[in-house]
């Protein structure tokens, strides 16, 4: 590494402290097997704590158990079993991010990822959905090797330090277009892309309160504010959003229909060697950016504890190919994680608590449904303005630094994909030091990487 980069990276470890909220506050001393297994009283938390840290992330991931079987089911697979792959492989991925790494961060499915899954490699291209299936196993494998052999962590001590703060700003504003489309607030249009949505429906209106709501009893340090403004949204919109109680239990389908379909011959044809690497190159980098974000906005990325960033990407790599096996597109570190961060999620017991609420979702489905879209957006238009508060680390005065910075963070919202928003700015970092003369400076993994997503790009394109 270079004296350049290392100064950077010493200098972000310095400044990733414990975001302001109410896990800074000095916590009473925990005992029993969570002090034990999860590193309470190290980490200024309380159990009590990491379940509303947990219930938090759950409540603003939950909508993916309905999601994802409706876009695969586009594919041709069978919505009931894809409900079930899901609830199980993010049950068992936040399980082992939670007891394996300590990290308060929750697995799943990917939104993207799915959609290209069923609407390119399935629909356009015309693969089974066996063979897309088997080449997300492959796309596994790789993944887990790269990790294995510490490919992963070469890398991340190769983005410089404006990289890794726009990586957490760029997540915020992926929060933010996904909270204000989820509130109804920005609108598709022809014309302009987006748009204003339409203030007068209760959506909106109900979406607009509980942001106000979390920002004041989060000011007034109540605790568990961002859990009160989504169960307070919830409950206003059975009475003014139209939402209907369907129950609370219902009996989990068979999974027999997607567990062990993969086809992993037909994944390493020549024709779909290519989705392999999207795949691949996907995940490598969603997944890693997602990580870095969320565990600085943890302040965990200090010196000490990155052997548990080492762990954490263990544990996601080998969640993609178990979730092939069992029937779904590739599972990763899931962005709304932040949430529960800013809750005061701080160990793995909020990822425990994900993962226990994801199997009880296998028979509580009709209550974990009542939670509407536009009753999770209030929380995390909250966290993603909290997150665009990395802005004052960057050197505004150094352009070189700035500009891939800001281009890494524009871009992750306005393609709706963490990868390329990193693709974007590594080429935009490594084309500036160039033609600037500080070649030397850079760390030689920038201009790795850097090729990687240009040979991408011109060979491959988009997807």
């Amino acid at each position: 590494m270079s004296p350049r980069n290392e100064t950077e990276t010493n200098a972000m470890n310095r400044t990733d402290t414990v975001p302001t909220g109410h896990a800074t506050t000095p916590r009473p001393a925990a005992s029993g097997w969570a002090e034990r297994l999860f590193k309470l009283r190290e980490h200024n938390t309380t159990v009590r704590t990491e379940l509303v840290a947990g219930l938090t992330t759950f409540l603003t991931m939950a909508y993916i158990i309905f999601v994802n079987p409706s876009i695969l089911g586009d594919a041709g697979m069978p919505k009931d079993a894809v409900f079930v792959a899901t609830c199980l492989i993010a049950a068992l991925g936040t399980a082992i991010m939670a007891l394996y790494a300590n990290y308060p961060i929750a697995l799943a499915p990917g939104m993207g990822l799915n959609a290209y899954f069923a609407y390119v490699v399935v629909g356009q291209m015309g693969f089974t959905w066996q063979a897309a299936l088997g080449a997300v196993f492959v796309s596994g494998c790789l993944f887990l090797l790269v990790t294995v052999f510490k490919l992963r962590e070469l890398i991340i001590r190769g983005i410089p330090h404006s990289i890794r703060v726009a990586i957490t700003v760029g997540i915020g504003l992926f929060l933010a277009i996904i909270a204000l489309k989820s509130a109804g607030i920005v609108a598709p249009s022809k014309a302009t892309y987006v748009t204003l949505g339409d203030l007068h429906t209760p959506e909106v209106v109900l979406a607009t309160l509980g942001f106000f709501l979390i920002v004041v009893l989060d000011r007034l340090k109540v605790p568990g504010a961002i859990l009160i403004g989504i169960i307070a949204v919830t409950v206003a919109s059975f009475f003014f959003g139209g939402n209907v109680f369907h129950g609370i239990f219902a009996p989990p389908p068979s999974i027999a229909p997607t567990f062990l379909q993969l086809d992993i011959k037909a994944a390493l044809t020549g024709g779909i060697l290519n989705v392999i690497l999207v795949f691949f190159l996907v995940e490598l980098f969603d997944a890693t950016g997602t990580l870095m974000g969320v565990a600085r906005r943890a302040g965990l990325l200090v010196p000490g504890k990155m052997d548990r960033l080492n762990k954490a990407l263990l544990a996601d790599s080998g969640a993609i190919f178990a979730g092939s096996l069992l029937g779904t597109s590739s599972t990763t570190a899931y962005v709304e994680s932040a949430a529960g961060v800013q809750a005061g999620g701080r160990t793995g017991l909020t990822a425990l608590t994900v993962s226990v609420l994801f199997l009880a979702a296998l028979v509580i489905s009709p209550l974990a449904g009542a939670v509407p879209a536009y009753a999770t957006a209030p929380a995390l238009f909250f966290v993603a303005c909290l997150m665009l508060r990395e802005l004052t680390e960057l050197d505004w005065e150094d352009t070189t630094e700035v500009i891939p910075a800001a281009v890494t963070a524009l871009v992750m919202p306005f393609t709706y994909s963490i990868a390329n928003g990193l693709a974007f700015g590594f080429i935009t970092y490594a084309v500036l030091k160039l033609f600037t003369g500080q070649a030397r400076k850079v760390h030689w993994m920038v201009w790795l990487i850097g090729g990687v997503f240009l040979f991408k790009f011109i060979y491959i394109g988009g997807h």
